[in-house]
């Protein structure tokens, strides 16, 4: 049985990369350009990156997002690697079904199910308590790392099951606690997982703006909210250079975190 024609999964590619990548360049060139609108070409200028390094409102929010995406996956992975160890290492148990509900609960439940749950948990603390006082930073890290921390856990969990459990075990026959195994054994060897999983949920944590719209308080506008808010009112040129900016830095990580994945690999051959 022949293979399907050449030209037409070269035509098949094309139509899908001209689909996901022509949006994107054309940000990228409008982002440039002098008009206000940003539908017509009126020349090449730098006037939108001056005017959004002017914009202190939307700096405020991108340092804010920055921030807390920064403190969300640290936390998601800390708390996520110790569950996915748990589901990967520790074999079924007395209520091991609750437990693997209530972590994949975050993964199914819609994010406005979500946030509404945790808004009304915050409001209920806030009346028998006082604590916290108001929305704000807290409240989003707290509702951004219950969603992430899911995420990393399902990652962390692939990785502990492939894993050689010789090593570890060749660990405990030569005295070593369970807990110093795990620090120096089997840490080391899910350092990939843990990368991936701290970029995950910063990704997703600098992303989202269902949780972060119902947890914020009045100081507290993220990025996505800050840009939502924008264009409902219109498409301005500076959320294009904003949208540059992004594009451009998360490139260059993918690039260099290529580069340094095959010269890694070149120099294990």
């Amino acid at each position: 049985m022949k293979g399907p024609n050449k030209t037409l999964r070269a035509v098949v590619l094309g139509l899908g990369y001209f689909f996901l990548y022509v949006p994107i360049l054309s940000l990228m060139v409008f982002s440039f350009n002098e008009s206000p609108t940003v539908t017509s070409w009126a020349g090449f200028s730098f006037r939108w990156y001056h005017a959004l390094f002017n914009d202190d409102a939307l700096l405020r929010a991108a340092w804010l997002s920055f921030r807390i995406a920064a403190m969300t996956a640290t936390a998601a992975v800390i708390i996520g690697t110790w569950a996915g160890y748990v589901l990967g290492r520790m074999g079924r148990f007395r209520g091991f079904a609750l437990y693997v509900g209530m972590l994949s609960a975050p993964l199914v439940i819609p994010e406005v199910v979500l946030g509404i749950s945790l808004l009304l948990m915050f409001v209920e603390l806030r009346g028998s308590l006082g604590w916290p006082a108001e929305n704000g930073v807290f409240t989003i890290w707290v509702g951004h790392v219950t969603l992430c921390m899911a995420f990393v856990a399902v990652v962390i969990q692939t990785r502990i099951r492939d894993l050689d459990r010789s090593l570890e075990e060749a660990a405990l026959d030569l005295g070593a606690t369970p807990i110093t195994v795990f620090f120096k054994i089997t840490l080391p060897l899910i350092a990939p997982a843990l990368a991936s999983a701290w970029l995950l949920s910063f990704t997703l944590s600098l992303d989202d703006v269902v949780l972060a719209s119902f947890l914020s308080g009045p100081s507290s506008s993220t990025l996505p909210m800050e840009v939502f808010s924008r264009v409902r009112l219109g498409l301005k040129p500076e959320i294009n250079a904003l949208a540059t900016l992004f594009i451009l830095a998360v490139g260059t990580c993918v690039i260099l975190a290529n580069r340094l994945q095959w010269r890694k690999e070149s120099e294990s051959k």
